[in-house]
């Protein structure tokens, strides 16, 4: 028996995962947690990933591992590879105004937004990786002069892991690379121009891997995979096929569907990014997902299955209470001064069961806008697929359908991005045209009839929201 290691270092902790190569059973795990913040530096990490490592027990029987991560964090290295600054992560909103100065770079508008689609497939907002190089060269110019490489979570993880020191051993996956602003899925090359554009000069970046090439060993010669970024590895590990929507509520939310087109969104809800098996991996993220529920929780003093009930002892709709979810500004719609908003609110839906109840609704609504916005790019949606830590709430899984008004599949509790970086490994191991499939615990279903107010009432509280810079 082979085994193979699969490692998801997200943006709360990093979980590790080995599983048998050619059944995919877990043979062991372990965990360990990352610190709180949108500035992390990258060597929280690495000791994050060798707690985790040594509570899965080891890596030294394991044939070859591979490394997933959080997208888009901007890893500076300078020229002895090491780290210039505490990386600057995705749900970090401080460059929203260099996100608008690309855009305007480019013409302004939407001759910017289409000029950068056409580009590479997405649209400048904060989360990318240029739009953080924007701000350190603007805001940092003493620690920028320093830069001499700029990499994703996954590269410099997977670079440690090969003991690699030198910038040249860089090594990254389309996935990952598709999420920066600099690289392009559709046509994989790199836009160094852009990165030039963004920076103000050229920096060393990791060389993009295909699928099944080696990025490196481990001590005794054991490969590394290319790794992936975590939505691209979830879809991996979850096992989605053409059609199969992905729903990932975890810290951010994510709606993904794998396609064998590159989709083309000049108004940026829509990220062109590329997936984990060589296709294309269309992509809408929230920055609010679970910690919505998190926060509804808090806020009524109850645990989440506490929230749970209450949301279900509630009517459908939540007799026109909304709850609009963009607690920490928002990504999608890039609206990165907004709060969140309760509209409705009266004698009769002053209750816990219907906030808990909107708070639900508002949370996956966002996450149904974000699926209409795949549809309107020619996505192919047949089902839902709910996955993340948000899904193992049972009022969630029963509210999706009245919701998204497609089947919900809730696939067994899991860690689907440590889960999909080892079939990665596997497939490495294999070599094959397509990564080894997997025997699974089937997924529980769920259906209900649409209920279309509750997306109607939703829209037009949604729409009155202000920012908090317009105020």
């Amino acid at each position: 028996m082979s085994l193979v290691a699969g490692i998801d270092s997200s943006t709360q902790s990093c979980k590790v995962v080995i599983r048998d190569a050619g059944t995919g059973a877990l043979i062991r795990q372990g965990r360990a947690a990352h610190p709180d913040g949108t500035e992390v530096h990258p060597d929280a990490w690495w000791a994050a990933l060798n707690q985790a490592v040594d509570q899965a027990g080891g890596l030294d029987d394991v044939a070859a591992a591979s490394v997933a991560g959080q997208q888009h964090g901007m890893v500076c290295l300078d020229a002895d590879g090491a780290v210039v600054r505490p990386a600057l992560l995705w749900n970090d909103t401080r460059s929203a105004g260099a996100a608008t100065e690309l855009i305007d770079d480019l013409g302004g508008g939407d001759r910017g937004r289409r000029a950068w689609a056409d580009a590479v497939g997405i649209v400048p907002v904060a989360s990318f990786t240029l739009t953080k190089l924007r701000w350190l060269a603007r805001h940092e110019p003493a620690e920028a002069a320093r830069v001499a490489a700029v990499c994703l979570p996954h590269d410099w993880l997977t670079w440690r892991l090969g003991g690699a020191h030198d910038l040249d051993a860089l090594r990254t996956d389309r996935s990952d690379a598709s999420g920066t602003l600099y690289w392009s899925a559709r046509t994989n090359e790199y836009r160094h121009d852009l990165l030039e554009l963004g920076f103000g000069r050229r920096l060393a970046v990791p060389r993009v891997l295909g699928p099944t090439e080696v990025a490196g060993t481990l001590p005794g010669g054991v490969p590394l995979g290319p790794g992936a970024g975590d939505n691209a590895a979830a879809a991996l590990g979850a096992g989605a096929r053409p059609g199969d929507v992905v729903v990932s509520i975890g810290t951010s939310g994510t709606v993904f569907v794998p396609t064998d087109a590159a989709p083309n969104d000049p108004t940026g809800t829509v990220a062109g990014f590329a997936d984990a098996t060589g296709r294309f991996l269309p992509i809408v993220v929230t920055l609010n997902a679970a910690r919505v529920l998190d926060a509804a929780a808090r806020l009524l003093g109850v645990d989440h299955e506490g929230l749970s009930r209450l949301a279900l002892s509630a009517p459908a709709g939540a007799d026109g209470l909304v709850l609009v979810p963009y607690l920490e500004g928002e990504r999608t719609p890039d609206r990165p001064h907004a709060t969140g908003a309760v509209h409705g609110l009266t004698l009769r839906t002053s209750t816990p069961a219907h906030l808990a109840r909107a708070a639900v609704e508002g949370m996956l609504c966002a996450l149904a806008d974000g699926l209409d916005a795949l549809v309107r790019q020619g996505a192919r949606t047949n089902r839902i697929v709910l996955v993340g830590g948000g899904a193992r709430s049972e009022a969630v899984r029963r509210i999706a359908p009245e919701v998204f008004g497609l089947p919900v599949l809730v696939p067994p509790p899991g860690e689907y991005v440590a889960d999909g970086a080892a079939r990665q490994a596997a497939w490495v191991l294999s070599g094959g045209d397509e990564p080894p499939a997997w025997s699974t615990a089937a997924p529980q279903p769920y259906e209900a009839d649409r209920v279309p107010r509750i997306r109607e009432r939703y829209a037009g509280a949604r729409d009155a929201v202000v920012d908090r810079e317009s105020r």
